[in-house]
């Protein structure tokens, strides 16, 4: 195809939005909606996520140290646990701190007046990165020399696994179900426009147009609308995500929901709707009007 052909089917693809201005605006009302509904529900998602990791690292472990070790030695074992894998942080506790905090736990003092806390044993508090490999780094633990006992709550870590793997099966099968419907829409609306231009496309190709020469302005059309639907459900959902999260936190009820700034979000969230626009603009376009090419 020459350069001079070429630079005219683009402009042609660029006058038929502007010729077909209802279905134009239709095709970015449809791709605005969905990509708003995807990528709201992907934000979220997102958002839940760091919610769940970080009350993953709330579950701790409590390590005693081996009651025959000076505190030089107790607090040396802090740096074989640290090098545990999957060991996020380890906190270490001396047997007279943990003496005071066992005591403001119970309102009668009194009781505990010159109890000696030898009966206590220094101790590291220990947070996990992933609570899914819990079994395996409990026995990697045992294995530290110098920790003599571990106390764990395992149900709560099994806990926090499941409702992480549910959150992420969801996430997926939602997104991909919302994607799938989305496509669908934007698929027929698509075809819609086609339909509306079948007469304008059969003229064409009965004087003698090649395939290629009618469906390249459509497809530059496509692409135009795709990117300008991309563009504009991008810009709204920076906006409405940001107004949400200063809402949630000016609301003194939500002070335990805290979302992320969207900036945070910035680059993956460019990367998915640009990517979704170009693929529903371009794919959308070349597979609806192939119908309409058997003249």
């Amino acid at each position: 195809m020459r350069i001079n052909n070429l630079g005219y089917l683009i402009k042609e693809g660029i006058r038929g939005i502007f010729l077909h201005g209802f279905m134009s605006f239709a095709a970015v009302c449809v791709t605005v909606a969905c990509l708003l509904i995807v990528g709201s529900f992907t934000c979220l998602t997102y958002n839940i996520t760091l919610m769940v990791e970080d009350l993953n690292k709330t579950n701790e472990i409590l390590v005693y140290v081996d009651e025959d070790l000076s505190d030089a030695e107790a607090r040396s074992v802090g740096t074989l646990i640290n090098k545990v894998e999957n060991v996020y942080k380890a906190t270490f506790v001396h047997k007279d701190d943990a003496f005071e905090s066992f005591v403001e736990t119970y309102s009668d003092k009194d009781s505990l007046t010159g109890v000696d806390t030898n009966f206590l044993r220094h101790r590291f508090v220990v947070i996990l990165e992933d609570n899914g490999q819990f079994q395996q780094t409990i026995k990697d633990l045992e294995q530290v020399e110098g920790v003599a006992k571990i106390s764990a709550a395992r149900e709560l870590a099994e806990g926090f696994t499941t409702i992480q793997n549910v959150l992420q099966i969801a996430s997926v099968a939602v997104v991909g179900v919302l994607l799938v419907v989305s496509l669908l829409i934007i698929s027929n609306t698509v075809k819609l426009a086609m339909y509306d231009r079948r007469e304008e496309i059969a003229i064409m190709k009965m004087v003698g147009a090649t395939n290629s020469f009618i469906r390249l302005p459509y497809v530059v059309e496509g692409f135009t609308l795709g990117m300008v639907g991309a563009g504009v459900a991008f810009g709204l959902e920076w906006f409405l995500y940001e107004l949400l999260r200063n809402r949630m936190a000016a609301a003194s009820t939500l002070k335990l929901i805290d979302f992320v700034p969207f900036q945070e979000l910035l680059l993956p969230m460019i990367v998915t709707f640009f990517a979704a626009g170009l693929f529903v603009g371009i794919v959308g376009s070349w597979t609806s009007i192939r119908k309409f090419m058997d003249v």
